[in-house]
């Protein structure tokens, strides 16, 4: 309640025994005040209105606006008349909200402040959301929690679709490459050990979890992690048209796989260690002065570092379990398969006896 307003008062019992309307008082206030277009200006082709009302000084004048003559023809008689208008309203000076704020054409009131360093928005929140449940409410009248929690939400969301489509792109590829099912769903398994790992990770050395990038990281990992197992499973392949039997094939497809899996994983975490650090390197002094200014931390490691660090955890947890799951789930997949066709085999026998 700290803006200033007129309000005007009308007497509508007495409007009526004049014979005018009060949406004729109305239009004729608006008419001062705010202007009423009588005519169009056309230059060109462009088109300008032309407005009609008080000067900026009439307007701004309260004893002109109560002087304000109506003119009208009288709903009663039909004879033309003119009063003025604090004939059927008064004036009232009050005071009224500054503004109000609507979502889906309900009142809205914005709380807000800042968090103090050392804490989150996350750490906040369910402090706020258990004393939000002994607050008294009026009738019709909720709490939520907008800002940066509806923004996590909102990328939580598109986060996950962005997952499934790239899950369902990488799975599609996997099928028409290896014509199998079981195959493509034993290598994308790997997508889930590298979210266990980014989890374990965040969990381990107590870092924040970042919706936005912790969650491109995982998408990035889905198209990384893939790769080893991709290698794998192929190799093995190779080895058993080559003629070998299906757990030497495993066995040897490990063994030579190992290195490659294992070299191309390292690279990518040793590469990406600086971005997750903030390591700083000034390249122009470097070869002018011969001095790098190197420097950790910045503005850059707050946003790239989730980034960066979600990639190391998932795919050095990933690594680690491609190299003993993906080759014994492809030893189960084959045990499962040889098992339903003996089954299938022994069912036609019996077919046939009969």
């Amino acid at each position: 309640m700290n803006s200033p307003e007129i309000n005007i008062q009308i007497d509508r019992d007495r409007a009526q025994r004049l014979g005018i309307s009060t949406g004729q008082i109305g239009l004729e206030i608006r008419t001062a005040l705010y202007g009423k277009e009588i005519s169009k200006y056309k230059q060109d082709e462009d088109e300008y209105p032309i407005m009609l009302r008080y000067a900026k000084v009439t307007r701004d004048n309260i004893d002109a606006l109560v002087n304000l003559q109506i003119t009208y023809r009288d709903m009663n008689s039909g004879q033309l008349r003119s009063i003025p208008l604090s004939t059927v309203a008064k004036i009232d000076y009050s005071s009224t909200f500054a503004g109000i704020k609507r979502l889906d054409q309900k009142r809205v009131i914005t709380v807000y402040s800042n968090v103090l360093s050392g804490f989150s928005a996350n750490d906040i929140v369910p402090i706020i959301k258990s004393k939000v449940k002994s607050f008294p409410l009026h009738e019709g009248t909720n709490i939520k929690l907008t800002g940066e929690q509806e923004d996590q939400q909102e990328t939580a969301v598109f986060l996950m679709k962005a997952m499934i489509i790239a899950l369902g792109a990488i799975f599609f590829i996997l099928i028409t490459q290896f014509s199998s099912v079981s195959k493509s769903l034993i290598i994308l398994s790997e997508v889930i050990f590298s979210i266990v790992g980014v989890l374990l990770g965040v969990m381990i050395f107590q870092m924040d979890l970042v919706i936005m990038m912790t969650g491109l990281g995982v998408v990035a990992l889905g198209g990384i992690v893939v790769r080893n197992g991709i290698l794998i499973v192929e190799f093995i392949d190779v080895k058993k048209k080559e003629g070998l039997p299906t757990r030497r094939a495993i066995i040897e497809g490990g063994k030579t796989r190992i290195t490659p899996v294992i070299l191309t994983a390292t690279a990518t975490m040793l590469g990406l260690v600086p971005l997750a650090v903030g390591m700083n390197i000034n390249f122009v002094t470097l070869f002018t002065e011969l001095n790098p200014h190197i420097y950790f931390g910045g503005d850059n490691v707050a946003f790239w570092g989730p980034l960066a660090w979600s990639i190391i955890f998932g795919l050095s947890f990933a690594t680690f379990l491609t190299l003993m799951f993906v080759p014994a789930l492809y030893e189960l997949d084959y045990t499962m398969k040889l098992k339903m066709q003996k089954r299938k085999n022994l069912k036609r026998i019996k077919a046939l006896k009969k």
